[in-house]
């Protein structure tokens, strides 16, 4: 008979540090626990909150006579594959006229970089990808996962200016190797909250194309960047202009809030001529899907697609978007005003210079864990903050702690053991997570 047996192994400290410090606030029964680590919208209560025109169309939907939950074919439903690629490349987008641009129902935006990422490594001659350092941590796992032998970084935040190392982006694109495949975020960049001006985006465009380098966009926060659907979606227009073939994740989990929905798109744009090649494109990545899970879900896509093809639906939702953004913004002033108005050593400008839900604070991992074990304030251990958590309720609170952190933290050690229970399958998993290697 044989035995069950593990080992182990290519798990990073970071992918440890992030599962842990979740389930350490989950865990944290404290009455003035904050969690500031999903990127998720809070109402001023610090609760869920359904878009309005959402929660009508739900309950129609629901309650019609015809509503099922009848299997979705392997690559979506006709009307979200016609519906959601022009939100990103525009209508009136050349390469969707000519048919060489189309998209697939995926399950979320990362279920559109996995499927992406395993179709290019099965089935093309890319084995490199670069992600911005820092990124979105599931980016690195979701593409050496899915096939990549080589993971790279391009510079992107400057700790010392607290804010873009543009001319290190430029240096490590410069000397990419040919067909890498470069990973761009196209707004509200996570974790950093530093986009890219237009400026850049051409400068970029200039070096992929002279390197030869092939850009997927992850679209994550499309209308949560400046609050407008057409301006986020600037820069991957602009390359499609400039004539790259290009793989687009979207998603509609953040900016129409259909979190656990998991409604995703994976876009492809190809070069005039390659029309034919379609459907063997559509035909692997069916195999990928039906591989992985078989099939996307029903419910979110309906909802997007009864979203998008009114206009007066569509109009509330971009109304919603714009709320979102100008409460991102109203929070990260009061924010800096409040470390200001505190005496808070350093500079806190970062704050309201950074865009989207997330703002790199620029804490360190000492002072982060300071603040989970002092205050019952979790974060990331990178320093990052979902800002649609913070509150008239907890604002202040979060500023004081920040406030105290850096002034009191150089002294602070922490080491923090959490045991995960899972007795569904008879089984208790041990993550120890250490928050500061330099315990004595």
């Amino acid at each position: 008979m044989a035995a069950l047996s593990f080992t182990v192994s290519g798990i990073t400290e970071t992918e440890k540090d992030t599962i842990a410090v979740c389930y350490q606030c989950m865990n944290d029964k404290h009455p003035n626990t904050v969690d500031l680590i999903p990127g998720a919208y809070r109402d001023e209560n610090g609760k869920p909150w359904v878009m309005p025109f959402i929660h009508k169309l739900e309950k129609e939907m629901l309650e019609s006579p015809n509503w099922n939950h009848e299997y979705v074919i392997f690559l979506g439903l006709d009307p979200y594959m016609t519906l959601v690629p022009p939100l990103i490349l525009g209508d009136n987008c050349p390469a969707l006229k000519t048919g060489r641009a189309f998209g697939i129902q995926t399950v979320s935006g990362t279920g559109a970089l996995r499927i992406g990422a395993e179709l290019l490594a099965r089935h093309s001659k890319f084995n490199t990808f670069y992600l911005s350092d820092p990124t979105w941590d599931t980016h690195d796992i979701i593409f050496s996962y899915g096939g990549f032998k080589n993971s790279r970084t391009y510079r992107y935040w400057d700790p010392v200016k607290r804010g873009l190392n543009f001319e290190g982006l430029l240096e490590d694109l410069d000397n990419a190797p040919e067909n890498a495949v470069i990973v761009l975020q196209i707004c509200a960049h996570n974790p950093t909250g530093c986009d890219l001006t237009r400026d850049q985006w051409i400068q970029i465009a200039d070096v992929m194309q002279k390197r030869k380098l092939f850009p997927f966009f992850d679209a994550a926060y499309q209308g949560l960047g400046s609050g407008d659907l057409e301006e986020d979606a600037w820069p991957v227009r602009y390359f499609v202009q400039r004539g790259f073939e290009m793989f687009i994740a979207q998603t509609f989990s953040k900016n129409m809030g259909l979190y656990s929905d998991r409604i995703g798109c994976l876009t492809l744009v190809l070069n005039d001529g390659r029309q034919q090649e379609i459907p063997a494109l559509k035909l692997m990545m069916t195999v990928i899907v039906r591989a992985m899970y078989l099939c996307p879900t029903r419910i979110g896509s309906e909802l997007v697609i009864k979203v998008l093809q009114n206009p007066q639906h569509c109009e509330e939702w971009q109304k919603c978007l714009r709320k979102m953004a100008e409460q991102l913004k109203e929070v990260r002033q009061a924010l800096k005003d409040r470390l200001v108005k505190l005496g808070t050593p350093g500079s806190w400008e970062h704050i309201t210079e950074q865009k989207g839900m997330f703002s790199f604070t620029a804490l360190t991992r000492k002072q982060v864990a300071y603040l989970a074990e002092k205050y019952h304030l979790y974060m990331l251990l990178n320093g990052r903050v979902n800002m649609f958590a913070l509150n008239n309720k907890n604002l202040n609170r979060f500023a004081e702690a920040v406030h105290d952190a850096v002034l009191n933290c150089p002294q602070y050690r922490c080491l923090c053991n959490l045991f995960i229970g899972d007795q569904s399958h008879d089984m208790t998993i041990a993550v120890t997570v250490t928050l500061n290697h330099k315990i004595k």
